[in-house]
């Protein structure tokens, strides 16, 4: 396989993407660094994964950091975009990637669950991306922010009540930092996840299996390099008047209701 093209940039070659460890984090680092950035990347528990992620970077000739974080507190943990951007050399491109689920009826939710999902999912990457903002300011040479929110940003589920509003907000608040940061150069995006074969999902990091999801338009679940490639876009000068959208990367599971389509166990529904 041939490597993706270095596209130059007036921002710094420097990619900090948050939940690195594994899945669309450790994907979307490969990319990056196969483009031409040195990335810095942060994991929560998994340090080991983080370094394979690391090995991968460096295997590509670009330079890497790794940062630890818990962004279950999130004041403290969004430090890592600056020690991270010190350590590389600046700050091009900020993917706010680290997220937790949750799985819980409403009814059976307390408050300090509601609280952890929605410091990682939404308080955290509004930290992150403020430090990041401010930096690529000063910088004076435009910059990319990326949020990885889900088709849940869209749609309910049941049993993710505050994942859902997590992931419902960082839409929004995509959109108003788009409006904010206009002025500095800097655009802001979210590529919005299907099902993907993850960790996260209760699936390892392997291409999926066609015709595993019958109530999916596309058969299967998405692969970690597919949702890579959009941030990677977005993350490039070719995406230069791109800003406060959403990229879908769903294989169309919007368009069926990711709820009813996952409960679907036959492809009878083709048939009309």
């Amino acid at each position: 396989m041939s490597e993706a093209p270095v596209l130059q940039t007036g921002y710094p070659h420097v990619a900090v993407i948050t939940g690195a460890d594994s899945g669309i984090g450790k994907a979307t680092a490969v990319a990056m660094a196969e483009r031409g950035f040195d990335v810095g990347i942060t994991f929560h528990t998994d340090q080991a994964g983080a370094e394979r992620t690391a090995e991968e970077v460096r295997a590509h000739g670009r330079g890497c950091a790794i940062r630890g974080h818990d962004l279950t507190d999130p004041v403290p943990a969004s430090a890592v975009v600056d020690e991270l951007a010190d350590e590389l050399g600046g700050l091009g491109v900020l993917v706010n990637n680290a997220g937790a689920a949750s799985r819980r009826p409403v009814l059976e939710t307390d408050y300090q669950q509601w609280r952890s999902i929605l410091a990682v999912n939404l308080d955290g990457p509004f930290l992150c991306s403020q430090r990041a903002a401010r930096r690529m300011a000063e910088q004076g040479t435009g910059g990319r922010i990326v949020n990885v929110t889900s088709v849940h940003e869209e749609y309910p589920r049941v049993g993710a009540a505050p994942y859902c509003a997590a992931k419902g907000g960082l839409r929004l608040l995509t959109r108003v930092l788009a409006l904010e940061l206009a002025t500095y150069g800097i655009t802001v995006n979210s590529v919005a996840p299907g099902e993907i074969a993850t960790p996260m999902t209760g699936q390892e990091d392997q291409p999926p299996q066609p015709g595993s999801r019958p109530g999916y338009p596309l058969g299967r679940p998405g692969h970690a390099r597919e949702v890579a490639a959009a941030i990677a876009f977005l993350a490039s000068p070719s995406a230069s008047y791109v800003t406060g959208a959403t990229l879908f990367v769903d294989g169309a599971l919007g368009l069926m209701g990711p709820q009813a389509a996952s409960a679907l166990t036959s492809a009878g529904w083709r048939n009309g």
